[in-house]
């Protein structure tokens, strides 16, 4: 499946993939080769704490290789005049205005206004154009938002 990211995103994670790699890599080797000099491994809770780091660690450079590997560069192409992932919204509701900005689910941050194209805001935003209201189901009801801009 796609992992959509702006440029910046896609630098950010293959910059976490070098360093889980290159440094962290070797730190909880390190710690394993430590921990096997104490001795007994059935009761050595160094040895077992490296090896769930270990395992964590190969774990997430295996999900950061696949995101890169599949990640499809999104930056806003705002000839349509419609919402897509890399939007930036300023919409209005009865809560006031709010800004989003629509990033795939990698870079999601909704509590700074960085919401997925995979959430039910996103996807009730995407493909509208600006003057449009659009209703979104809430746990409480719904919601009308109306688009003031897209940038």
């Amino acid at each position: 499946m796609a992992t959509y990211l702006s440029p910046e995103g896609l630098e950010k994670l293959k910059r976490e993939l070098d360093e889980r790699k290159n440094i962290k890599r070797e730190e909880i080797n390190a710690k394993i080769k430590a921990a096997k000099d104490f001795g007994d491994l059935s009761e050595n809770s160094e040895y077992t704490e490296a090896r769930e780091d270990q395992s964590f660690n190969e774990g997430r450079i295996d999900e950061l290789e696949l995101m890169v590997r599949e990640a499809v560069i999104v930056s806003a192409d705002h000839r349509h005049g419609s919402v897509e992932v890399g939007s930036t919204i300023r919409v209005a509701s009865v809560h006031g205005e709010q800004k989003f900005t629509i990033v795939g689910v990698a870079e999601a941050d909704p509590l700074n206004g960085f919401i997925s194209n995979e959430s039910p805001l996103a996807e009730a935003f995407i493909g509208h154009k600006k003057g449009e209201e659009v209703e979104v189901k809430v746990p409480s009801g719904k919601i009308k938002y109306k688009i003031k801009d897209i940038e």
